[in-house]
């Protein structure tokens, strides 16, 4: 979970200066979840998802931990096989 933690922090770090800013979730394809379900435009907005695959129990703990920390979203999503993690920062023409 460090690597994860330590790489969306970084993110965070570059794209805003709170956590409120930015949507975290997680999900089986998140490309899929990002550029679709939350119209995250691909060249334009800030985004990020883990690039490896984790327990889902490894993405779940830093999901809740982003969460703890204010960013948006919500616990619960996804299923046993919910392997990726993914953040993106809220625009006008996103949806959360």
């Amino acid at each position: 979970m460090d690597v994860v933690i330590k790489n969306f922090e970084s993110f965070f770090g570059e794209h805003g200066r709170h956590y409120s800013e930015f949507y975290v979730g997680i999900a089986t394809d998140p490309k899929s979840t990002l550029f679709e379900r939350h119209a995250v435009n691909e060249i334009n907005d800030a985004w990020i998802h883990s690039t490896n695959a984790f327990a889902s129990s490894v993405v779940r703990a830093a999901e809740k931990f982003f969460l703890d920390k204010g960013a948006r979203g919500g616990e619960g999503g996804g299923d046993n096989n919910t392997c990726y993690i993914y953040a993106y920062k809220i625009t006008p023409s996103t949806r959360q």
